[in-house]
């Protein structure tokens, strides 16, 4: 396979090459919503199964900062789309600081979710042999509606890490292709010509996000005042 400056050889056209990559980012981003997709299917199915103890562990996450997490992913969405635009315009110096700026953005929304984790932990919250529900949190209703309300507590952060885990893990190669086309940016390498490195992962960092918005009610607010 031979390369002409941006060009392929298998391709004709900068064009052609560009819409094949759509393609195939496309074809990437569909297995993803399925992954998803199964997963937030088994988060339904539990909740809908034992509502009192998905209920307790929605209230004892902090929804303060998971809005607060929501408002900066938004905010990178824009700085990424703007990213995209500039490179369609080939405004060289604005797709790196967009870029940069993104990056920052994901990097704030990392570090919240770290002191969430934290918070989890301090307080025993983790699925494991030292998993443990403060009396208080436990009313007699909801100790007779549910006989094995610790056991399904457990499975609500089972789900809760895995879902957000997972999201983190995505979040984190996105970061990892931000630096690289940071790096591609600064060298001078996106034009109005060729800015397709940019443009496919815009489409991944948006998918990221999106996922967000669904994971933020799904486990923060759906039955939040339920006792």
């Amino acid at each position: 396979m031979h390369r002409t400056g941006e060009l392929y050889g298998h391709f004709e056209t900068l064009e052609q090459q560009r819409e094949s990559a759509s393609l195939g980012m496309w074809i990437f981003l569909i297995t993803e919503v399925m992954f998803f997709g199964g997963i937030f299917l088994a988060y339904t199915v539990n909740r809908h199964a034992n509502p009192v103890a998905f209920a307790m562990g929605s209230n004892t996450l902090d929804l303060k900062l998971g809005a607060f997490n929501t408002g900066v992913l938004l905010a990178s969405s824009f700085t990424m789309a703007m990213a995209v635009w500039a490179g369609h315009t080939g405004k060289q110096k604005l797709i790196t600081l967009f870029l940069i700026l993104t990056l920052l953005l994901g990097g704030i929304f990392l570090g919240v979710k770290t002191v969430e984790y934290a918070a989890k932990f301090e307080h025993h919250l983790v699925p494991g042999s030292s998993f443990h529900i403060p009396a208080e949190d436990v009313s007699a209703a909801a100790a007779k509606a549910d006989p094995d309300f610790a056991a399904h507590a457990q499975l609500f952060f089972s789900l809760y890490f895995g879902m957000t885990g997972l999201h983190a893990l995505h979040m984190v190669v996105g970061a990892g292709l931000l630096i690289w086309l940071i790096r591609q940016s600064m060298q001078g390498r996106f034009t109005a010509k060729y800015n397709t490195p940019v443009e496919m992962v815009g489409l991944y960092w948006h998918f990221v996000d999106i996922v967000w918005i669904y994971l933020f009610p799904l486990l923060y607010l759906i039955d939040r005042r339920h006792k």
